[in-house]
């Protein structure tokens, strides 16, 4: 292989959608990053259905589509995108289609692709962890604040108590008097 393989899990990432509340990559992206045209690609899905359960790859309905392309892109230009839905992969659909489309830069793209999948997971269960967290200490501080404001309640009650009495009380001085 001639050319190597510099495509780095930050270009990847950016091309992993949130869609029916799952990680997908989306046709033309993949087709981009195989090196193929997303036709050729469409066509090799398309004869190897089996390989493709509905968990593993969908069709987009044009507003999923549209919806994913405007959180990508501020405006769309005309002519540039397909006027047809493209299908999503789950990270186990582009497993998939490596062994569909048979080329050494498919496996490779997809190891990456996978790997960027495992890390984003990883984030997101690091971040569930942090907001876990970060609700449990505000928990926390906020059943102290209810604490803490009856504790100064209490004191404030004992310094006006002791301020009573040391203005009502006539005690006795201690030690020697002057004559």
């Amino acid at each position: 292989m001639g050319k190597e393989l510099e495509i780095s899990e930050a270009v990847i990432a950016q091309k992993i959608y949130e869609i029916r509340g799952g990680k997908v990559m989306l046709s033309g992206d993949l087709a981009d990053l195989y090196e193929v045209e997303t036709k050729a690609l469409n066509q090799q899905v398309k004869r190897n259905l089996g390989r493709f359960p509905d968990r593993y790859m969908f069709k987009l309905t044009t507003e999923e589509y549209q919806e994913a392309l405007r959180s990508q892109n501020v405006t769309l230009k005309r002519g540039q995108h397909s006027k047809y839905p493209p299908y999503a992969f789950t990270e186990h659909g582009v497993l998939m289609l490596s062994s569909v489309l048979r080329s050494e830069r498919a496996e490779k793209v997809s190891i990456v692709i996978v790997d960027t999948f495992v890390k984003l997971r990883e984030l997101m269960s690091t971040h569930k962890e942090l907001m876990k967290k970060m609700e449990e200490i505000q928990q926390d501080v906020a059943s102290h604040d209810d604490q803490i404001v009856v504790l100064f309640e209490h004191l404030k009650r004992l310094l006006e108590a002791n301020e009573s009495k040391n203005n009502q009380s006539s005690r006795k001085k201690i030690g020697f008097k002057k004559k």
